[in-house]
């Protein structure tokens, strides 16, 4: 079996453009892969379109190798871009090679460790009928960040089986003020505390925005409420931040959606500044370099919790390597699978009760329909840009 074609195809979701990337064949067998940096599309098909030049005519079961080759083979070590281009191309060969041997990718790296996966997700993500009724509570929420509004909000997530409640601080359109943001977000967390007590367990995404002195304080305000993990409360471009912040707080710490290879974990897993582990499969080299950072983990005792605002495939991927590590914990899932472009992804697994469930058949698990996919054309997307009240550029 030898490669003959790897395809780009960027697809316009609502709410996201996703980046699937297809490798075919000359055994008629073709493999689905996501990448990440999904706003930056144009520059993964680039990517992608360098790295196919050579890996046509290769062996796609020589993974590892060819990985080696995607990531050193240009002199520069991949970067963000590349490891987006690399984890869509590494992914396909996963399920590929599951395909050509009949059983799911899950069983490739080691079998299964547990029956399902467990699911945190957006507050709002919950039944149509549900979410009719709270109507007016997300109004107040997204106008004010109202605490008795997002204690509300709580209950009705717990009342609809949600094991995890997760917040970020709030803004109000392009303005950012760290401290201002993070008051209002302790006291929405106090009151959802107090509504629901230990019915949720309650996590936050700080997402980059704090100096590490702020992550002190914020951390410091938060540790009565027992929360389940801190996300990103600094930025990634500077992990040894990371030890200022653990040597004087104890409430879990997570981080790694932005770092893009082992290399970029090992310091922050070795010095144990983190609590849990938060590699992006679609920016972080794949399932092959995912398998090594969750391993890499587990020697120190961290868990992993993939990151996952993407599509399908990348839902199908991180459901594989929590189900085949021991260290897994809970998985994000922001679009279900069953629901994201159904004549697109076709998925054999769903997302029942909160629970991601087992891939039936080989592979991912997730067909890709590339004539679908092509009705529904990227668009040039940005995320916020957040500035301060003086004008200055803070981070999303």
């Amino acid at each position: 079996m030898r490669i003959t074609r790897i395809e780009c195809i960027p697809v316009q979701a609502p709410g996201r453009t996703l980046v699937p990337v297809v490798v075919d064949t000359d055994s008629g067998l073709c493999g689905v892969g996501e990448a990440g940096l999904q706003r930056r599309w144009q520059a993964v098909a680039g990517a992608v379109q360098h790295l196919e030049e050579w890996l046509v005519g290769q062996d796609p079961f020589r993974i590892e190798h060819l990985w080696q080759r995607m990531f050193r083979g240009g002199f520069y070590p991949g970067d963000r871009l590349i490891g987006s281009a690399i984890a869509a191309i590494d992914i396909a060969l996963w399920d590929l090679k599951a395909q050509a041997l009949g059983v799911p990718v899950y069983e490739l790296l080691g079998g299964r460790c547990r029956e399902y996966v467990e699911v945190f997700t957006a507050p709002d993500f919950l039944p149509e009928e549900a979410l009719r009724e709270i109507v007016e509570i997300r109004r107040r929420i997204a106008e004010t960040a109202d605490p008795q509004a997002t204690a509300e909000l709580a209950r009705c997530c717990a009342n609809c089986g949600h094991r995890y409640f997760r917040l970020g601080p709030p803004v109000w359109g392009n303005r950012l003020e760290a401290r201002q943001s993070v008051r209002q977000l302790i006291e929405q967390l106090r009151a959802v505390r107090a509504a629901v007590g230990d019915r949720l367990e309650l996590m936050v995404d700080l997402h980059t925005r704090l100096t590490p002195e702020e992550a002190v304080w914020f951390c410091g305000e938060v540790e009565p409420l027992q929360l389940f993990a801190v996300e990103d409360p600094i930025r990634s471009e500077h992990p040894a931040g990371y030890r200022q912040v653990r040597q004087r707080t104890r409430v879990p710490l997570a981080a790694g959606e932005q770092w893009a290879s082992k290399w970029e974990f090992r310091q922050a897993i070795e010095e144990e500044w983190i609590d849990y582990a938060r590699v992006d499969l679609c920016i972080a080299g794949g399932l092959s370099e995912g398998k090594k950072i969750a391993t890499l983990a587990e020697t120190h005792l961290i868990k992993i919790l993939p990151h996952n605002p993407l599509g399908p495939v990348c839902t199908a991927a991180s459901l594989h390597l929590d189900l085949a590590c021991d260290n897994a914990g809970p998985q994000e899932v922001l679009f279900s699978p069953a629901t994201l472009l159904p004549e697109v992804f076709q998925c054999s697994f769903d997302l029942k009760d909160m629970a991601l469930t087992l891939p039936e058949g080989p592979g991912l698990g997730v067909r890709f329909d590339r004539q679908a996919a092509r009705r529904y054309p990227p668009e040039m997307t940005e995320p916020p840009h957040f500035a301060r009240q003086d004008g200055s550029f803070t981070n999303y």
